[in-house]
């Protein structure tokens, strides 16, 4: 009995063992960068170019048949553009405009489901093949073959609080020109505050002509949007759990 328990200690601290370690790899890189930063404000990223990051991939949509354009010789003003000398919205890649972050949600839901069930099974035999005349009755004839009873219920409720609000303004840039003339924008704005920094992404698929003749649009008109905002530093750190309690919520099945 006492190997038996020592080899199931051991095997629970190999198990320990295994756990940390996969802990440490995952979070050894940075965990060495966030300790190398202590007592610094956090980096500001670089400023890239999009198309160059290693999860970029070129944005593939539907796209219609091409037309044939048609142009006016004898005309001075061009097809599609809102000023008479040049169309000051952007056009092409590099071109930057102004995103419009106006997002508000609010939700509040709540739902309740009940269920219960209750069966019964009962089946027997009596007197099979005159067995109950039978001066000794045969003992593999049992009196009841099957008798089962099963109950089951459930409740559950669950509610959903949320609101939501965020209006603010970012520069995106034109990374891309889809063959139908829509254009992929992308933009990213930090912003550093003692040891918190705050970051907005917007990305998507806008259409030339939802650009204002400001040179902005709103993000109600982006397709595609992917808007994220969020941040980093010390205030985020403290909000989020340790990297051991992030594992055993994952690992742990209760």
């Amino acid at each position: 009995m006492s190997s038996f328990s020592s080899a199931s200690r051991l095997r629970r601290i190999a198990i320990s063992a295994l756990l940390l370690a996969t802990c440490a790899l995952a979070s050894g890189c940075s965990s060495i960068d966030r300790l190398s930063q202590i007592g610094e404000q956090p980096k500001l990223s670089a400023i890239d170019n999009p198309t160059t990051q290693p999860g970029y991939k070129p944005v593939q949509m539907p796209m219609p048949k091409p037309e044939v354009a048609s142009y006016n010789p004898n005309s001075l003003w061009r097809n599609g553009s809102r000023a008479f000398f040049k169309d000051q919205r952007a056009h092409q890649v590099g071109d930057l405009l102004t995103v419009t972050v106006n997002f508000t949600d609010k939700a509040n839901i709540a739902n309740e489901t009940q269920r219960s069930r209750t069966a019964t099974e009962d089946s027997g035999i009596k007197d099979f093949i005159g067995s109950q005349t039978v001066t000794q009755p045969l003992k593999i004839l049992p009196g009841r073959i099957l008798t089962t009873d099963s109950t089951s219920s459930s409740d559950g409720k669950g509610s959903v609080q949320r609101q939501e609000a965020l209006q603010t303004n970012v520069a995106a840039v034109v990374t891309q020109v889809l063959p139908n003339g829509n254009l992929v924008v992308e933009g990213k704005q930090e912003i550093r505050v003692n040891f918190e920094i705050r970051e907005l992404v917007v990305a998507g698929i806008v259409r030339p002509e939802d650009i204002q003749s400001d040179n902005t649009i709103d993000s109600s008109k982006i397709a595609q949007a992917r808007i994220a905002y969020g941040g980093r530093g010390q205030i985020t750190d403290v909000q989020q759990p340790r990297y051991g309690q992030q594992v055993m919520d994952v690992l742990l099945p209760f």
